[in-house]
């Protein structure tokens, strides 16, 4: 009866089978073979309960014999129980342990539980029993790129490939390990072979655009993945990338479109959750930012970056423990993430009233991260003249309409072409028209976004630049793994924030004497080159809006105004200013603060410190010539601590506003001592908080005083050296050439010894 079932099965007629099988359990139960055949067809139409239940049934009545507890693993496979899959192939294994079947079951098994390594040791005993296995070498293939090994990858896909050309998983797996390789050409080459012979292959369409975008050709990308969004409705991966390829472009409504639409297909897409709560955060959507990445980690509770995005936007809102209490959540997740562990140290910058915490972290940061990449080979040969036209790059990702532009455009239009040539390395997603001036202002431009560190070292390398400086430190797009490799002789940071980068690897920092008095150069891991004037040489970029009358005298009551970013408003910060505002009860008060929850907080705060929500009104951010007309409403600034305002106080200035400071102990809290004492102003720099209050409440209850530096300050500034483009630039150089000086001597010396 069991041999006719069987007869009746290997035929194809499943029905005639069923009831031949049946029969033989009706007589007899626990029949193993019979048990097995019957579990077989089950799985054959995809009645998993129904097969899992025989098939264990045979398993347990015969646990010795091998095809029993094959089958078993697959109906385990087929119910995505990875794990039970494997202890059953493992079972198989002991009762046969020469069954390619077996290894190669285990190893796929092992693959989808997410365990590449002990994966590739089964695939690599499956090949010992049938060397050039086409199927085994492709899986073998996938699993060491998954391990990091993608040499070894990329010989067992080609061998794989060229046993099994007609199979596509072959070349798209080839294909995604040459990319990690960064070969994207050869990638494209590849891809394009297989779309020629197959139009419609989702995922080859897919991971062209990978390859596309990393040589640099967004739009040839987004027109892939929407090859592969067309050919296979719902491809969440595909409408991923297309909203990542929006996003870079500019257009943020297609982005987000785009990642609505990936998860709508898969709605539990953590990716895409997390990109588009990065998009919100982009728009200053703060709490659709912040609803968004919390409903990512409902999803996935140990997902890094959700915490580290999450962390981000809570420190826009200047919710400063809750940010660092995700940052640090995330580095718990994932110990190896050097922008995570970069945002923690900068967001330390905000709340810490003195310099040692921050250099701590820093240099953890330094151990973890830039140490193990130093260079141990020798530079090579390079003439040490100390007075030879020097080679200096720029590292920056905002050669763009950024703050940064304000300050870098003074210094490289004004650089002796005699006497430096300048490369810049620009990582800027998107070019416009402030790069195309930072352009005309450079000897050497070199778009670098696509290069990944190394490469980029090596152009560094070839170029021969003999001092490179950082613009970016631990700011988001920065490259300082990039300097943590030394390509250059002498490296420099300066202007994102007057800090330290706690980099070995960085020889010296910018600063000047307000900013650094002596006493101060162990707080940072770098030596300090104090510039004679200022750490900043400003250029509004614009002439307008021009600046306009005291506004108090015709509104009859004061606004005191701050256009900071929020992260900036700490308790001690709003403490100052509610003491002011009570000894000035007619003042009104101005910020900068998206809408939204973090408004509300922010209002709650501020009444805990006496200033009512009526006398507080807000503005958005906005582009850079309505922000500045944002100035005409304030009478005068009120600034932050222990981080003041940089930009911003300059553009208050700029525009006619005063502001009064509460000098730090760091660097970051001492900027607004140093921008006013180039404008006659110290007397608005307080060196504690009741000077602060008596400053402010002096300045305010000065209507004439006002009215005359309302009409006096763009004047001033702009005769100041903090708009000496020229006298600033003479001052960079003549600290670039002790720099090099000082490297040229040391040296001298090593060749010496």
């Amino acid at each position: 009866m069991l041999e006719t079932a069987t007869e009746k099965h290997r035929a194809g007629d499943l029905a005639a089978a069923r009831r031949g099988y049946g029969e033989v359990l009706a007589m007899a139960p626990a029949h193993p073979l019979a048990l097995f055949r019957l579990g077989l067809l089950e799985l054959q139409e995809q009645r998993l309960d129904a097969a899992l239940e025989r098939l264990s049934g045979a398993a347990a009545a015969d646990p010795g014999n091998s095809r029993y507890q094959l089958g078993l693993g697959q109906v385990l496979q087929s119910l995505e129980r990875w794990d039970e899959a494997a202890e059953a192939y493992r079972c198989a294994l002991r009762g046969e342990p020469a069954s390619f079947d077996a290894h190669f079951a285990l190893g796929v098994a092992l693959q989808r539980a997410g365990r590449p390594a002990p994966a590739a040791a089964a695939y690599r005993d499956a090949l010992a029993l049938k060397a050039g296995d086409p199927s085994a070498l492709g899986n073998l293939g996938a699993v060491l790129r998954e391990c990091g090994d993608t040499d070894g990858a990329i010989e067992r896909l080609e061998a794989a490939a060229l046993i099994e050309p007609e199979a596509a998983a072959h070349t798209v797996n080839l294909a995604i390990a040459l990319c990690q390789r960064r070969a994207f050409a050869e990638a494209e080459s590849r891809l394009r072979a297989l779309l020629a012979r197959e139009p419609g292959h989702a995922e080859a369409a897919f991971n062209l655009g990978n390859a596309l975008r990393g040589l640099g050709r967004p739009e040839e990308a987004l027109a892939q993945y929407r090859r592969a969004a067309d050919s296979r409705p719902g491809y969440a991966e595909a409408l991923n990338n297309m909203g990542n390829v929006y996003k870079e472009l500019g257009d943020f409504a297609a982005a987000m479109a785009a990642f609505e639409a990936a998860l709508l297909a898969r709605p539990d897409y953590v990716v895409a959750i997390n990109n588009a709560g990065c998009l919100f955060r982009t728009l200053g959507q703060s709490d659709e930012a912040e609803d968004m990445l919390r409903r990512g980690l409902d999803v996935d509770p140990r997902h890094a970056a959700l915490y580290d995005n999450l962390g981000n936007v809570l420190k826009d809102a200047g919710a400063l423990d809750e940010a660092i209490g995700c940052y640090r959540r995330s580095l718990e997740i994932d110990p190896n993430n050097p922008a995570t562990h970069a945002n923690l140290a900068y967001t330390l910058c905000f709340r810490s009233t003195e310099a040692r915490p921050i250099r701590e972290e820093c240099a953890r940061w330094n151990a973890r991260f830039a140490a193990p990449l130093v260079r141990c080979e020798a530079d090579p040969a390079r003439d040490l003249s100390p007075d030879r036209r020097l080679k200096v790059g720029y590292v920056s990702p905002d050669f763009r309409e950024h703050c940064q532009a304000l300050f870098t455009l003074p210094l490289l239009a004004h650089h002796d072409p005699a006497a430096f040539e300048v490369y810049c390395y620009s990582s800027a997603e998107r070019a416009d028209e402030v790069t195309r001036r930072i352009v005309q202002c450079a000897q050497v431009w070199r778009d670098v976004r696509p290069l990944d560190d190394i490469e980029l070292c090596r152009m560094i390398r070839d170029d021969g630049i003999d001092i490179l400086v950082d613009l970016t430190m631990h700011m988001a797009g920065g490259r300082p793994l990039v300097f943590a490799r030394k390509p250059a002789p002498v490296q420099i940071a300066w202007l994102a924030y007057p800090g330290t980068t706690g980099m070995d690897a960085i020889d010296f920092r910018l600063s000047d004497p307000r900013l650094d008095p002596q006493g101060y150069d162990d707080h940072y891991a770098e030596r300090t080159l104090r510039l004679p004037d200022s750490f900043w040489c400003y250029d509004p970029l614009t002439d307008v809006p021009d600046v306009n009358a005291l506004p108090a005298v015709k509104r009859g009551h004061l606004m005191l105004g701050c256009l900071n970013n929020p992260c900036k408003l700490t308790e001690h910060t709003l403490a100052l200013w509610g003491r002011a505002m009570r000894e000035l009860p007619c003042a009104r008060l101005k910020l900068m603060a998206p809408p939204g929850r973090h408004r509300q907080r922010l209002l709650a705060r501020l009444a805990a410190q006496g200033i009512a929500a009526e006398r507080v009104s807000f503005v958005e951010f906005r582009p850079r010539g309505e922000y500045l007309r944002s100035y005409h409403d304030i009478d005068f600034g009120l600034d932050t601590f222990p981080y003041n305002g940089h930009t911003t106080s300059l553009d208050a200035l700029w525009m006619g506003v005063p502001t009064v400071t509460r000098v730090g102990a760091t660097s970051v809290g001492r900027a607004g001592l140093s921008q006013l004492y180039h404008m006659d102003l110290l007397d608005l720099a307080a060196d504690s908080d009741d000077d602060f209050v008596a400053a402010a409440v002096a300045l305010g209850r000065d209507l004439p005083r006002l009215e005359a530096l309302r009409g006096s300050l763009r004047g001033r500034i702009a005769r100041s050296p903090l708009m000496d483009g020229a006298r600033f630039a003479k001052n960079i150089e003549s600290a670039f050439r002790h720099a090099w000086i000082a490297h040229c001597d040391s040296a001298a010396r090593a060749r010496a010894r």
